[in-house]
């Protein structure tokens, strides 16, 4: 409803992404429906099915009268340009990549971060990922880069579900980090107050560095894993 005003003047702007939950495609349609109508606009460049690592939810949605159906009908349609499946949480690297079995989307959306990848069996999967996505030219978005661990027993005072860095300098080790790996795009956070030291960070990047340039860095910042 706050993004439909600016779409008349501004779509050409934007590159618009919405994601749904429903697993069905009665349910994602309709949902996808009710986006266009609130966006106030005839498409959307990226549809996504969100958070689709539960097996009875994966099942659902790419079995007959499932969400693919209603994504695949949308591309068609050129209600959607894009097709895209997300996820967090150890095991979405296995569910990504059936995914990418069942169907060609355009993009994934999973975490990652030096916390993330100091797991071997996460660092396995995503690795594997990646090999499928660089060979079939799947778009790969990461998440929850500047997660410090879960919030705990603290005070959440962000709008992140989870305990973010806030020191400038962290922060710019941790996205120097993630944006000297090739072939990934780095999805900014969802608190407005941190995302301009994330903005600040991103364009001070140094494109000629790699991942070994801030390893140092990365090994003084304190860290917990949000998933386990």
């Amino acid at each position: 409803m706050r993004i439909g005003p600016w779409m008349a003047k501004h779509r050409q702007d934007f590159f618009l992404a919405t994601k749904t939950e429903k697993r069905t495609y009665t349910g994602a349609k309709e949902e996808l429906q009710r986006s266009l109508e609130r966006l106030q606009v005839d498409y959307v460049d990226l549809w996504q099915m969100h958070f689709l690592i539960e097996e009875e939810d994966w099942q659902t949605a790419m079995g007959p009268g499932g969400a693919l159906e209603a994504f695949i009908e949308a591309k068609d349609l050129g209600l959607a340009r894009h097709l895209g499946v997300t996820g967090h949480e150890l095991r979405v690297t296995s569910f990504h990549k059936r995914s990418l079995e069942r169907y060609d989307f355009d993009s994934i959306l999973l975490p990652y971060s030096p916390v993330m990848m100091s797991n071997p069996a996460y660092a396995e999967g995503f690795e594997s990922l990646m090999s499928m996505c660089q060979e079939r030219k799947v778009a790969v978005q990461t998440i929850k880069s500047i997660c410090r661990g879960p919030w705990k027993d603290k005070e959440k005072n962000r709008a992140t579900w989870y305990e973010p860095y806030e020191d400038q300098a962290e922060i710019d080790a941790i996205i120097h980090w993630v944006l000297s790996r090739p072939g990934i795009f780095l999805n900014t956070v969802g608190d407005i107050y941190l995302l301009p030291k994330v903005l600040n960070a991103a364009q001070r990047f140094d494109e000629n560095a790699t991942q070994a340039d801030f390893e140092d860095a990365i090994t003084q910042i304190e860290a917990e894993p949000l998933f386990i």
